[in-house]
């Protein structure tokens, strides 16, 4: 069976509401006016839809809500969530919070969330416990991609064997040349740097973060699921995404699942759709 990507890109600004002003526009890549529902069947044609957004952004935000509300009409139990904003150390208490083990005051009390989440996340979080969903927590705990922007890679390799669970398996490959983690460096370096100390070490961090969404969606994909993720996407960067794809594409992923891959995303197969303001 061959593995199919899918990538919504989604570029939005805020704009003003008004009748005869939609909230949102979509686009083919050869630039010309879609229609949502275009966008909706190329998705349910897809495995894993990597949805990009702006993160500060409520519109993104509520047309990644209305996207999966559409993908669970047709695809109902074989619908896995998942979201670069929860870290893989949450997973236990999101899958307490979604099998109704623990009180949402108790969840919220002591998951790991940005400060959009009672806006912007939640409502993605409260579908699938109302729909009986896998959620998944994608992302590396965030002390541990700090432990590889001031150490590199090497830093984690004295890390304990229960911190290592959390982390895709070590050691990942990386390639500094993939125009992501080379955009990264470059842009920090023309700024002075974080306080002026950009180091090799930067893209590595991102890497690891990359390799470990990559691993997470891998762990619990399975062929006849569809897996929408809001991915690392900085300022709606789609090379970042890219990376998470060259990540999922390595042989030794692949075989987890035992499929050859084949990437579809936006920008790069014609007919792929993106959705943007006017």
């Amino acid at each position: 069976m061959m593995t199919r990507f899918g990538f919504v890109m989604l570029v939005v600004l805020l704009v003003a509401m008004k009748g005869d002003m939609p909230a949102y526009i979509t686009y083919n890549t050869e630039g010309k006016q879609a229609k949502y529902k275009d966008l909706v069947d190329d998705a349910l044609k897809a495995d894993i839809v990597f949805f990009g957004e702006q993160h500060n952004n409520p519109i993104s935000h509520w047309l990644e809500l209305e996207l999966t509300k559409d993908l669970f009409a047709e695809k109902h139990a074989n619908l896995i969530l998942g979201a670069e904003m929860f870290e893989t150390d949450n997973q236990l208490a999101l899958d307490e919070y979604l099998s109704g083990q623990i009180a949402q005051k108790n969840f919220e009390k002591e998951a790991k969330f940005w400060d959009n989440y009672q806006t912007d996340y939640k409502p993605l979080v409260e579908f699938p416990k109302t729909n009986k969903l896998i959620f998944v927590a994608t992302n590396i705990p965030r002390r541990y991609a700090s432990v590889v922007n001031k150490k590199g890679f090497e830093g984690l390799d004295s890390l304990y064997a229960e911190a290592k669970k959390y982390i895709a398996p070590l050691p990942v490959k990386y390639d500094p040349e993939l125009k992501g983690y080379k955009s990264m460096l470059e842009m920090m370096e023309g700024q002075g740097g974080a306080g002026g100390h950009a180091t090799e070490n930067l893209p590595k961090a991102q890497a690891i973060k990359d390799a470990t969404m990559a691993n997470s969606i891998l762990k619990y994909w399975k062929p006849g699921t569809t897996f929408p993720v809001p991915p690392s996407i900085a300022n709606i960067l789609p090379s970042f995404v890219t990376e998470i794809i060259s990540e999922l594409l390595l042989p030794s992923k692949s075989a987890q699942i035992g499929v050859p891959v084949n990437p579809i995303f936006n920008g790069s197969v014609k007919g792929k759709l993106s959705a943007r303001t006017p």
